[in-house]
C-alpha cells in the first residue's frame, strides 16, 4: 500500500474512534518488513491503542521480530495449522523448507520479547481437525508452541468466503459455516459480526465488507477518493448490513458463501 494513503486512512479511523488496527489483511503480514515497521510506528504515533499482526511465521527472522516489537507492536499471533512440512506446503502454499523456520520463530519471538521487555503479547491459533491429524497437531503444539506463547486457541476451518471450497475439497477438509470466531465462543453466521465491527482495507485502497475478500466482490468504497467513514456508511454497505439483519443475504455478495448455501 502507498504509505501516504495508509497514513491518511488510519488517521481517519483514529478520528472516528477506532482503537485497534491490524497491519495486514490477506496474505502473509511480513512480506514487506520495512513498510510494516513504518506502519506500526505510525499507528502508535497517532495513538492507536492496540496494533496487532497475524503471521504464519515463515518470514519471521529474529531481525524482523525485533523490529516490529521495537516499533510498538502490541500483539503477535502465529497461525499454526500444519503438522509437517508437506502439509505446510499444501495448506499454506509456502515452501516446505520454511516449516522449521516458522516453528523456530515462535521460540525466537518469546526470547526477543522477554530479553528486551517489549510489551508485546505472543499468541497462537490452530484449526481444530479430527482424528490422527488432531493428535499430531497437539503433539506439535506441546513441543514447539505452547511453552512460548501467552495464549493458544482453536479455530474452526473457515470457508474463506467460498473461494477456497475447491481446494478444501481436494485436501479433504470440511469448512465451518461463515466466520464464527473461536471454538468455545462461536457466533451465529448470520448476521456476520465482521460486517458491523471491522473495516478491511485492501492494499489498493478499497474498503471491503469481508475478512476473506480475495477477489474484490465485497468492495464497499474506494478510499482513494472518499473518506473512511463515507465508505463505512455507503449505500452498498448499509444495504448489505440490512440483509444480514434480516438473515437473508439473497442477491448480495454474501449469497454464495458456504455459510448460507
Amino acid at each position: 500500500m502507498d504509505f501516504a494513503l495508509f497514513q491518511r486512512i488510519t488517521q481517519e479511523m483514529k478520528d472516528a474512534g477506532v482503537t485497534e488496527i491490524g497491519c495486514f489483511y490477506l496474505g502473509e503480514s511480513m512480506m514487506a518488513p520495512d513498510l510494516l515497521v513504518k506502519a506500526i510506528k505510525h499507528c502508535k504515533r497517532i495513538g492507536i491503542e492496540y496494533v496487532f499482526l497475524t503471521t504464519n511465521g515463515s518470514l519471521c527472522t529474529p531481525n524482523v521480530l525485533h523490529a516490529v516489537m521495537e516499533a510498538g507492536l502490541d500483539s503477535l499471533k502465529f497461525s499454526i495449522n500444519a503438522s509437517g512440512s508437506q502439509q505446510f506446503k499444501e495448506v499454506m502454499g509456502v515452501k516446505p523448507s520454511l516449516y522449521k523456520d516458522a516453528l523456530a520463530a515462535v521460540r525466537a519471538a518469546r526470547v526477543i520479547r522477554d530479553d528486551h521487555d517489549f510489551p508485546c503479547g505472543i499468541y497462537a491459533s490452530s484449526i481444530r481437525y479430527d482424528g490422527e491429524q488432531q493428535a499430531q497437531m497437539e503433539a506439535l503444539l506441546a513441543e514447539h508452541v505452547l511453552p512460548f506463547c501467552d495464549e493458544h486457541y482453536w479455530l474452526p476451518l473457515y470457508s474463506m468466503g467460498s473461494l477456497a471450497t475447491q481446494r478444501e475439497a481436494e485436501l479433504g477438509y470440511r469448512p465451518t459455516a461463515g466466520n464464527q470466531g473461536r471454538l468455545g465462543a462461536l457466533r451465529e453466521p448470520l448476521p456476520c459480526w465482521s460486517a458491523f465491527t471491522e473495516g478491511h482495507v485492501t492494499a489498493d485502497g478499497y474498503l471491503s465488507a469481508c475478512c476473506f475478500d480475495a477477489d474484490g466482490r465485497w468492495r464497499m468504497g474506494d478510499l482513494k477518493v472518499e473518506s473512511f467513514m463515507d465508505a463505512w456508511h455507503s449505500p452498498e454497505f448499509i444495504d448489505l448490513r440490512r440483509a444480514h439483519l434480516r438473515k437473508d443475504v439473497t442477491g448480495t455478495p454474501c449469497e454464495e458463501c458456504v455459510a448460507y448455501a
